[in-house]
C-alpha cells in the first residue's frame, strides 16, 4: 500500500513554510516538498540580497555630498565591486543558512527533496513514489522570464537567479525591464560606478500608477542612470564583437552583457496541474479564490509566486496562513486580505498603498499632496525631493490610497496602509501623532492638503476636544 498523508506541500519557499506553521499544530501526517535549493527565494536571490546591495550602493553614492556639509576628502573613496559581491554573498548566506534550518527544523524527516507532480486532486508523484493526500498545498514558487529572442545570449544574460553568483561585473551593463526590482538593482550598480542603461516597454516605472508620480520618479532615477521608457516594440539584442548593442524605439546602448527583469513566471512547468480536471486559463492556472487560495471547490490551494496574484513576501506568508488553515480546517473558511501595500527600495523610495491612481475615478476623489523639496528633515538630510499623493474620496473623506516617490517611503506607507485599513477618514488619520522633525510630518501635510480640499463638505477639526472635561482647552 503506497504512503497517505493529510497534507503535501509543495514548495518549501516563504508561502509554503507559512502554511507548514499551521498544519504542524494539527497534524504530523504531512510532507513538505522541494526539489531545491533550500533557502527561500527571498533570502537566497531576492529581497535580502539585494537590499545588502543597495545598502553598499548608498554609502557610497554619500560621499558626493559630504564636502557641502564640511567633509573632505570623499572624492578619493573608491569601489571594489568583486569586494561587494562578496560582502552581499556573506550576508546573503547568512539569512539563506537560517532559512535552510528553519525549514528542517519544522519538517524534519517529513522533508522530502525532489520535483512532485500531479495526478490528480489527492495524488501525486515524487522520486517513483506514488502519494495519496487528503489535501495538496502549491507553493512552486516562480523564475525570472526570458524571452525566446535573447534565448542566444544566455551567456552574457543576467536574473537576479544569477547576479548575486558572479564574481565581478562588467563595466557596461544594460537592464531591461524597469519594474521595482530592475530600478532597485539599476540604481544601486550606477551608484557603485557601472554604467547602466535602463529600458522599459512600459511608460510607468516602479509599478507606478500616478502620472505625476511617475514623471518624478523618472526624473530622479534618471539622475543615476538613462531611463529609456514607454518603446512600441520589446527590445532588440545584436551581437557585436565583444559586446552587444541594446535597441529600443528611441535609443541604443553598447554593453558588454545586461540584466533581464522583465518579469516573473510561475513555476508549473511539469507540475501537471492539467490532471485536476479544471480549465487553465491562458497563462496555465487553475481558477482560485484569493480568500481562501482554493482551487475551485478541489482539496488543493496555490499560494504565493504559484499563482501570480500578488507576488510579494508578506501577501507569499498571509497566503500560506490561510491555505495552510484552510487544509486542516474542518471547513474552507475566507479570510479578508490585507491593504495592498508595495515599497520599492530605490532613492527616493517608490510606494503604492491601497487602491491606485488608475483604480479610482477622478471625479470622486480629491489629492492630497506633499512636495518634498522643502520638507524639513529630508532637507537637512539632503534628501529634499520627491512628491507624495494620498487618495481621498469626496463623499465619505475615506482614505483610499496613495503613491509616492519620495526619501523613507518604507516607514510612511506603512502608516498610511494602516489608515486605509482601519478605514479612516483625513481628518481621523490627522489625529494620529507626527513627531518633529521628521520625513513622517510629510505624510500629515499631504492629509491636510487633502482636508482643506473637503473643508465645504467635511469640516471636521484636526485635534478633538476632551472628552472627559469638554469645556477644557483640546487634549
Amino acid at each position: 500500500m503506497g504512503r497517505k498523508v493529510e497534507v503535501a506541500i509543495i514548495g518549501a519557499g516563504s508561502a509554503g513554510l507559512a502554511a507548514l506553521r499551521q498544519i504542524v499544530k494539527k497534524t504530523d501526517k504531512f510532507l513538505l516538498i522541494d526539489q531545491g535549493p533550500l533557502g527561500t527565494t527571498c533570502a537566497r536571490v531576492g529581497c535580502m540580497p539585494s537590499k545588502a546591495l543597495i545598502e553598499v550602493a548608498g554609502e557610497f553614492h554619500r560621499r558626493k555630498g559630504l564636502a557641502e556639509k564640511g567633509i573632505g576628502g570623499g572624492e578619493h573613496l573608491t569601489c571594489d565591486i568583486p569586494a561587494v559581491l562578496r560582502h552581499v554573498r556573506r550576508l546573503r548566506d547568512h539569512f539563506a543558512g537560517g532559512m535552510v534550518e528553519l525549514t528542517r527544523k519544522l519538517a524534519g524527516e517529513r522533508l522530502l527533496q525532489g520535483r512532485a507532480t500531479l495526478l490528480g486532486p489527492n495524488r501525486i508523484a515524487l522520486n517513483g513514489e506514488e502519494i495519496d493526500c487528503a489535501k495538496i498545498i502549491l507553493a512552486v514558487g516562480s523564475k525570472p522570464t526570458i524571452p525566446k529572442a535573447w534565448q542566444p545570449f544566455r551567456d552574457r544574460i543576467l536574473t537576479t537567479d544569477t547576479l548575486f553568483e558572479q564574481k565581478s561585473l562588467p563595466p557596461r551593463l544594460a537592464l531591461v525591464g524597469l519594474g521595482t526590482n530592475g530600478l532597485e538593482l539599476g540604481q544601486a550598480l550606477a551608484r557603485l560606478g557601472i554604467e547602466v542603461t535602463g529600458f522599459g516597454r512600459n511608460p510607468f516605472i516602479g509599478g507606478i500608477r500616478d502620472p505625476e508620480i511617475n514623471r518624478i520618479a523618472l526624473e530622479a532615477l534618471g539622475r543615476d542612470f538613462p531611463l529609456h521608457v514607454g518603446s512600441e516594440a520589446e527590445v532588440e539584442v545584436m551581437p557585436r564583437q565583444d559586446s552587444l548593442l541594446i535597441r529600443s524605439d528611441s535609443h541604443e546602448a553598447e554593453v558588454d552583457a545586461f540584466i533581464a527583469t522583465t518579469g516573473v513566471v510561475p513555476n508549473l512547468e511539469g507540475l501537471g496541474l492539467e490532471n485536476l480536471g479544471v480549465k487553465l486559463d491562458e497563462n496555465g492556472l487553475p481558477p482560485f479564490s484569493p480568500h481562501t487560495l482554493q482551487v475551485c471547490d478541489l482539496p488543493v490551494f496555490i499560494v504565493g509566486d504559484a499563482n501570480g496574484y500578488l507576488p510579494v513576501l508578506h501577501e507569499a506568508q498571509d497566503e500560506g496562513f490561510i491555505a495552510g488553515r484552510n487544509a486542516i480546517g474542518e471547513t474552507v473558511q475566507r479570510y479578508r486580505r490585507r491593504t495592498p501595500l508595495r515599497i520599492g527600495f530605490t532613492n527616493p523610495q517608490i510606494a503604492l498603498v491601497g487602491m491606485t491612481f488608475d483604480k479610482l475615478d477622478p471625479a470622486d476623489m480629491v489629492i492630497g499632496r506633499a512636495d518634498f523639496t522643502d520638507q524639513s528633515r529630508a532637507l537637512i538630510e539632503g534628501k529634499n525631493s520627491g512628491l507624495l499623493h494620498v487618495y481621498v474620496e469626496k463623499t465619505t473623506a475615506r482614505l483610499l490610497g496613495g503613491e509616492m516617490a519620495i526619501p523613507e517611503a518604507e516607514h510612511l506607507a506603512q502608516i498610511l496602509a494602516v489608515a486605509v485599513q482601519e478605514k479612516l477618514t483625513v481628518h481621523e488619520a490627522l489625529m494620529m501623532p507626527f513627531y518633529h522633525p521628521t520625513v513622517e510630518e510629510g505624510l500629515r501635510s499631504a492629509l491636510r492638503d487633502a482636508a482643506l480640499q473637503l473643508v465645504d463638505t467635511h469640516p471636521a477639526e484636526e485635534m478633538a476636544l476632551c472628552g472627559s472635561c469638554p469645556a477644557a482647552p483640546l487634549c
